[in-house]
């Protein structure tokens, strides 16, 4: 964990305007941050994270799981279950509606968004909640956090949130964490992909493999499927993010 502090401390400190304490409580919480990652307790330091940009609950989630069925999406949590479960619908439809392009320019820009009307939640928690996406590895993650009304967030702490969490989760990332989506996909997909980003029609694929074209077309459209995108552009895309081409 001592690599964690090391490399931290080379940011560059904030400027005087946001005054020293802040500085402060930034130096505690990534001392806090190494006692956690060394115990691997990963919901200990989502909570001082949590803490330490003023929200009130965390939800951890695997972004490129979110369009799965079940709650297998969720890595950590401390937002009511019943919530977890009517969100986790609402991320596939986002998931669904975002492109490549999309995703890239999300990440580490902390964005708003307003719960669904049917989600109950307690007195006093506002019902916008932040998602600030990340990647840990190959991993796309989301981190979303509740917070009280009437409360503004800093983007600047929402910004090192989102930083330390990158960092804090790659330490610990025998908590559930999956570092790559290569298990995904099957060799003969990953040669399709391969071939389909260096430009080669289905028919020009089929004869390189030696398999017919509706194999070749079958391969493409699962993985597609596995990847969450709806083109071949996009799955380019996709492949060329997360360095499997």
């Amino acid at each position: 964990m001592d690599a964690l502090q090391t490399e931290i401390a080379v940011w560059p400190a904030p400027v005087a305007a946001r005054g020293v304490g802040r500085a402060h409580a930034k130096e505690q919480l990534v001392r806090r941050l190494g006692e956690f990652a060394d115990r691997g307790n990963l919901n200990k330091g989502l909570a001082a994270l949590t803490e330490y940009v003023g929200a009130t609950h965390y939800l951890l989630a695997r972004y490129d799981l979110s369009q799965d069925e079940g709650l297998d999406f969720v890595v950590c949590s401390d937002w009511p279950f019943d919530v977890v479960r009517r969100l986790g619908k609402v991320m596939a439809q986002l998931h669904s509606k975002t492109n490549e392009m999309e995703k890239c320019l999300s990440v580490m820009q902390p964005a708003f968004m307003s719960l669904p009307d049917d989600i109950d939640i307690g007195r006093g928690i506002s019902r916008e909640y932040c998602a600030i996406t990340l990647n840990v590895g190959r991993t796309r993650l989301s981190l979303m956090l509740l917070f009280p009304q009437d409360v503004i967030l800093s983007q600047d702490s929402l910004r090192d949130v989102g930083l330390l969490t990158g960092y804090f989760a790659s330490f610990t990332h025998g908590r559930g964490v999956r570092t790559d989506r290569d298990f995904d996909l099957t060799e003969r997909e990953l040669e399709c992909l391969f071939w389909i980003a260096e430009g080669k029609t289905s028919d020009e694929i089929a004869v390189i493999l030696g398999i017919s074209r509706n194999t070749i077309n079958n391969y493409i459209t699962s993985v597609m499927r596995k990847t969450a995108t709806k083109t071949r552009s996009e799955a380019i895309a996709y492949a060329v993010r997360n360095n499997l081409v």
